[in-house]
């Protein structure tokens, strides 16, 4: 179920370009077509199907796969790339701009092709297997997980004891949240604003709500772009972080009152809400980067409104009581992939690489490790690093014998 098969050859040139540009997934492509890791498997992809996402998707197909993609995210869904990927044997549930039916509906369809094992991007694939779709569980080797977001959906099952299988954590794995969390969201987040409003970030005020590694990277690459910015924050350790970090410190309702663009970067709900909205200038624009559309509350907005009306793609004014307007950026959905490409190819080279060693490991291993979430092996984690660094044509030491064997004695010497 797709928007226009015809829209193939423009999505085949966006797979290609990011090909291109992806060599630590050319690799794993070209070893999957010799191993066959997933032969006689059907496996479904729940992630914003883009050209990135489906190159992904096609490296899984090379291992000996049937492969089911659907989009995580309403807006994010790119109709030629899944054109493409259609014409390429992949079977798709997905077109831009679903409502909420047909989203759930595509999730439903991409289960009933029946997977043995599947890759989600905040837990809506995993969440479904647990509530209504208890049964089919049981057929589930295993999984990835690609989101800050669905790893805490992932740990609340796991502490109520109802995880039914192993899923690994790719989003905890250094080699993911180090550069895709922090440059790939930063750069990807500003791409996002800067292509949809063409307004300049320079002398303005930008309230990074969030200081995880997303919104460090917010936070760094608004830096770079000549803003001042200033970090909301509930945890008083990043808090210091960002302070040290030369950022201004303040709580929400006082950053409302100076900020011109906001980024909620938090993965929480309501962390903008209507009492945020009533002190905030005239113009003020508000966008999320966080992975559900709850974290600027979007009722609120409308409650305290004379007139809402698209002024520009993915730019919805409000207008408030006493002549201001305030803006927001894709329906409050994921800036940088409802409003642009999401991240490079580059960093998502790093990730996906992950996610695609990450779904072999857990297949195979499967019978041997517990219904849990799990941490991407430290050796995985290093070969990533290892492909991207001779991907780069960088070298770097190795520890000799006699520095091996001094740091792991206690003795001195």
């Amino acid at each position: 179920m797709i928007k226009d098969i015809t829209l193939a050859p423009e999505g085949k040139l966006k797979l290609d370009w990011v090909k291109a540009h992806m060599p630590l997934l050319q690799t794993i492509e070209e070893q999957f077509k010799k191993e066959q890791p997933f032969k006689g498997m059907r496996i479904a992809i729940c992630l914003h199907l883009e050209a990135k996402t489906g190159y992904l998707a096609q490296v899984v197909q090379a291992g000996g796969a049937e492969v089911a993609v659907c989009g995580s995210n309403p807006l994010s869904t790119q109709d030629d790339v899944v054109a493409a990927l259609v014409e390429s044997g992949i079977t798709a549930y997905a077109w831009n701009n679903v409502t909420e039916r047909e989203y759930h509906m595509h999730l439903n369809q991409t289960l009933d092709f029946r997977p043995n094992a599947l890759i989600d991007d905040g837990g809506d694939l995993v969440g479904l297997l647990h509530s209504q779709r208890q049964h089919q569980a049981s057929d589930i080797l295993g999984g990835c997980e690609e989101t800050t977001t669905g790893i805490i959906r992932l740990k609340a099952l796991e502490n109520e004891g109802k995880l039914r299988f192993p899923m690994m954590a790719v989003n905890d794995a250094y080699c993911k949240y180090l550069f895709d969390n922090r440059y790939g969201t930063g750069q990807s987040v500003w791409d996002g604003i800067n292509r949809t409003t063409n307004l300049v970030a320079a002398g303005k005020t930008v309230v990074v709500a969030g200081y995880g590694w997303c919104g460090k990277g917010v936070a760094m690459r608004a830096k770079g772009l000549g803003a001042q910015v200033v970090v909301t924050e509930i945890d008083p350790i990043r808090a210091i972080e960002a302070y040290m970090d030369g950022f201004t410190v303040l709580p929400m309702l006082e950053a409302a009152k100076v900020g011109d663009i906001f980024v909620t970067v938090t993965g929480n709900r309501d962390v903008i809400t209507g009492e945020h909205v009533d002190v905030m200038k005239d113009g003020a624009i508000l966008c999320n980067a966080g992975h559900f559309d709850i974290e600027i509350n979007k009722e609120h907005m409308a409650e305290r409104s004379e007139q809402i009306r698209e002024v520009r793609k993915n730019i919805t004014e409000y207008s408030l009581p006493g002549g201001r307007r305030v803006y927001l950026l894709a329906e409050g959905r994921l800036v940088n992939l409802a409003a642009g490409d999401g991240h490079p190819a580059e960093v998502m080279d790093m990730t996906f690489a992950l996610q695609a060693l990450s779904l072999k490991y857990v297949v195979q291993h499967a019978a041997a490790i517990e219904p849990k979430v799990h941490a991407v092996p430290a050796e995985l984690d290093r070969y990533v690093a290892d492909l991207r660094l001779s991907s780069l044509g960088i070298q770097i030491d190795r520890l000799s014998t006699e520095q091996e064997e001094y740091l792991s004695s206690w003795a001195e010497s």
